[in-house]
């Protein structure tokens, strides 16, 4: 007698997924990697949320990167308020973006220990209206500048941004010139300013403070460029390469110093602040 009958045999078997079924199948179980295509199980990426096989950090929200990174933390200009566009559908969006991410802007800024080294910190939140550079953002950014050149401290910023934020038109733009003031005031004391560039950091942002620091770490294999890959090829009808404006192409020629994967960023950013203290 058959154990099994024949509707029941492997190579007869048909999976049916009731709605029912489908409904208790947790979202995002498996992941593919963006830069590598491995599909990998959501719980091998670890606290860090790193690509087991070719180290790409998987995008972080603002909150999560304060929680893997430092400690003591205290939030600058949480309430802080800036006369918005009424260009349309923008509030329904910027409603959206604060509770999908729990934050009120595109940037979380304050100051906290990394490895123990107490320095003014910024991380853009790419979950925000995909990290862009609105007014608001700019004016706490520039904040956490003049915080950290009045108590001499040094600056960690961990960018990552689609640009210049389109419904605020010119009064976003305006950022670049606010943001890089600030910076030069903050370098003219003497004082370090360390960026960590993250997937993706595009647009004005690169285009402004992204490229300004004294020393400038990156994730592997994160996107950093002005205009999108599209619209360059459009431009001078060539096909780019494949690794064209990766943070690997940025280190060959000169724009990184250094690609440091995600679980070891605290450590290296310690050192760097430590050796530039030391220094001063």
């Amino acid at each position: 007698m058959d154990l099994f009958s024949s509707n029941n045999k492997t190579e007869n078997n048909k999976i049916k997924v009731t709605d029912e079924v489908r409904d208790r199948i947790p979202d995002g179980l498996f992941l593919a990697c963006p830069y590598c295509g491995t599909q990998i199980y959501n719980k091998q990426l670890g606290d860090y949320r790193v690509c087991p096989n070719c180290d790409y950090g998987f995008r972080l929200q603002a909150r999560e990167r304060v929680a893997l990174f430092a400690s003591d933390f205290v939030e600058f200009d949480e309430e802080l308020t800036i006369d918005q566009t009424d260009f349309p559908g923008y509030q329904g969006k910027l409603d959206r973006a604060k509770k999908q991410t729990d934050m009120k802007e595109s940037v979380l800024t304050g100051s906290g220990l990394i490895d123990e080294q107490q320095v003014a910190l910024g991380i853009m939140d790419s979950y925000f209206m995909m990290g862009s550079l609105g007014s608001k953002t700019g004016e706490k950014i520039t904040r956490l500048f003049e915080y950290a050149t009045k108590h001499r401290l040094p600056v960690v910023l961990f960018t990552a941004s689609g640009g210049a934020r389109m419904q605020e038109g010119i009064n976003s733009l305006m950022q670049m010139a606010k943001v890089s003031a600030a910076v030069a005031a903050h370098q003219e004391a003497g004082l370090l300013y360390l960026v960590v560039l993250t997937d993706p950091t595009t647009g004005g942002v690169t285009a402004s403070f992204a490229m300004q620091g004294d020393i400038t770490l990156a994730e592997p294999h994160a996107l950093v460029g002005f205009a999108g890959a599209r619209v360059i090829e459009s431009t001078i009808h060539e096909k780019l390469p494949k690794d064209f404006q990766r943070v690997e192409t940025l280190l060959q020629n000169g724009f990184v110093d250094k690609i440091v994967p995600r679980q070891n960023l605290a450590e290296v950013i310690g050192q760097i602040v430590s050796m530039h203290q030391q220094e001063a």
